[in-house]
């Protein structure tokens, strides 16, 4: 169809249009090819070059011909006629063709232009660098019962939202690193019978993953803070946080291997690499519920605990208050 549409172009409009785009295309796939060393494409933009060239030569020819004068016409021996009268016969003025081959060079140069130039004003998609991921919409999803009866419980895409910051990696003492990894769901508490929120966000970079949940009950920092001592655990810290009670502690997280072959069911439930965790109360009169902000790594390292601090008093804030 646009051959067609072409071809039905004046010959000074079809012409000059035929040679601009031929040579706008090939030297910009010629330029691609050379710069990331694509041979394929470089045959491509050889191919609009000789077709360009084809064109110019028969532009040229055509213009040689108009140019040469046209042969005299031979006038042969007759008789006089008699006189009549004069009738004047206006010649039907041909179309100027430099008018055409201007008018049609001035309107796809523009185009050529922005060919050409786009790439370099325009921003590009696709400069090499790693592109932060995001968290998922949690538009439409349907929330267990217990959220309902929490007022202003965070969602898990609301905390993942709050979690994946730009600056996160900065904080965890990597900032060269990119999120490669998000997600946020909205759960319930394990043995309560779905009837305590606990939204859970996570965020992955090379080095370090990092995980946060709130847990809408009624335990508060002092009575786990207990619950640690009667457990006999080590390396605890008690300290406040935006001016509420908090807790840093060590643990494991959990390592399951699961088997998607249908073979079995998978290895059993062996201790992971260990994990530093700080519980933050909900609100600065500890009356109950905590947000846990767990930092780990596949090799075993953990960042010092000012970076849980550092990730807390800048998370915290963006997560709703639990009203009473």
């Amino acid at each position: 169809m646009l051959g067609f549409l072409v071809r039905l172009l004046p010959f000074w409009v079809r012409e000059p249009l035929l040679i601009l785009v031929g040579s706008v295309f090939g030297v910009r796939i010629m330029y691609l090819a050379h710069r990331d060393g694509e041979w394929v494409a470089a045959a491509i933009g050889l191919v609009f070059l000789v077709f360009t060239a084809v064109r110019v030569h028969t532009v040229a020819r055509a213009l040689r011909a108009r140019r040469a004068p046209a042969p005299a016409a031979e006038v042969a021996p007759a008789a006089i006629a008699p006189a009549a009268p004069a009738v004047a016969v206006a010649a039907e003025k041909e179309p100027n063709a430099w008018g055409q081959a201007v008018a049609a060079v001035a309107v796809f140069a523009a185009l050529g232009a922005a060919l050409w130039l786009g790439p370099h004003l325009l921003p590009s998609d696709d400069d090499g660098a790693p592109r932060a991921v995001s968290c998922a919409g949690g538009e439409g999803e349907e929330l267990p019962g217990a959220y309902r009866k929490t007022p202003r419980a965070v969602t898990g895409d609301e905390l993942c939202n709050a979690l994946n910051r730009a600056d996160l990696s900065q904080l965890l003492g990597t900032p060269a690193e990119t999120a490669t990894a998000v997600s946020g769901t909205s759960n319930t508490a394990p043995l309560t019978d779905g009837k305590v929120a606990q939204p859970e966000a996570e965020v992955q970079f090379d080095t370090y993953t990092v995980n946060v949940s709130v847990t809408y009950n009624e335990l508060s920092i002092a009575q786990y803070v207990k619950l640690m001592e009667y457990g006999e655990e080590t390396d605890v810290r008690k300290l406040s946080v935006l001016g509420r009670p908090a807790v840093l502690a060590s643990g494991h997280t959990m390592k399951i291997e699961i088997n998607l072959g249908g073979g079995g069911s998978g290895g059993p439930v062996e201790q992971g690499p260990p994990a530093r965790t700080l519980s933050v109360a909900l609100d600065a009169k500890d009356r109950g519920g905590y947000c846990d902000i767990t930092v780990w790594s596949t090799s075993g390292a953990l960042p010092d605990d000012s970076a849980l601090l550092d990730i807390a008093e800048k998370v915290l804030p963006t997560i709703p208050d639990r009203t009473v």
